[in-house]
């Protein structure tokens, strides 16, 4: 199953206001394991940002003078996205900027049934707990102290590894140990993908019953004193 994690920054909270996005980062997951693979574009708003915003991502007005509209870049967006599932934290931000600048280019939004919230995730797991980012990277040690500003691709990939760990942690992988010992006996690290593609599937075994076992079961049935199914 292919997934992409995402994040975005933008000018402001209210796309239907005239806020734009400037940044988005992608982390493409075959099967719960990171490819390698991975999308990040920045974007020039057209309007001035506000200092408020600017304090939390760093993006300036200059910085970003020089960047590609989005409409330029939407259909390359979209074939990296192709059709996974997107997750993202507080996922109906992203996807509100995100389908306002693909309507805004004349392109058709992408169904909210393609939304994954790790934010509605993680308020199941740990009701009444503080749900940000920062605070769940914490509670699941995950290390973040490169993280001093937030950043589209930086954001999305803490919120890879929170994903893995909110639904089940690594354990999923664990039939890939022997791939990964064989990688590692070469001298050299086994991606995502190649581990994906490599992974061996055990053919279902048969499920009839042989004449023993036939013979097994009728020998216990006769002892069952009274039966309620022999009285229907």
């Amino acid at each position: 199953m292919r997934e992409i994690i995402f994040d975005t920054e933008t000018t402001g909270f209210d796309p239907h206001s005239g806020d734009r996005m400037v940044e988005i980062g992608c982390i493409e997951m075959i099967d719960r394991l990171e490819t390698g693979n991975s999308f990040h574009c920045y974007y020039n708003p057209q309007r001035p940002m506000p200092k408020a915003a600017e304090e939390i991502h760093g993006l300036s007005d200059i910085f970003l003078s020089d960047k590609m509209l989005f409409a330029d870049g939407a259909d390359e967006l979209l074939e990296f996205l192709g059709d996974a599932n997107l997750v993202a934290h507080n996922a109906q931000f992203d996807f509100n900027f995100l389908n306002a600048e693909l309507v805004l280019c004349g392109k058709k939004p992408i169904s909210q049934f393609r939304m994954i919230d790790t934010l509605a995730i993680a308020k199941v797991k740990h009701p009444g707990a503080k749900l940000t980012l920062d605070a769940l990277c914490s509670r699941y040690g995950i290390d973040r102290s490169h993280r001093i500003k937030h950043g589209a691709l930086l954001d999305a990939e803490l919120l890879t590894q929170l994903y893995i760990e909110l639904t089940g942690g690594r354990q999923i992988g664990l039939s890939l140990s022997e791939e990964k010992a064989d990688a590692a006996s070469e001298g050299r690290k086994i991606s995502g993908k190649e581990a994906a593609l490599r992974r061996q599937f055990i053919a279902p075994r048969a499920h009839e019953a042989n004449e023993m076992e036939l013979a097994r079961h009728a020998a216990f049935m006769k002892e069952i004193e009274d039966p309620l199914w022999a009285k229907i």
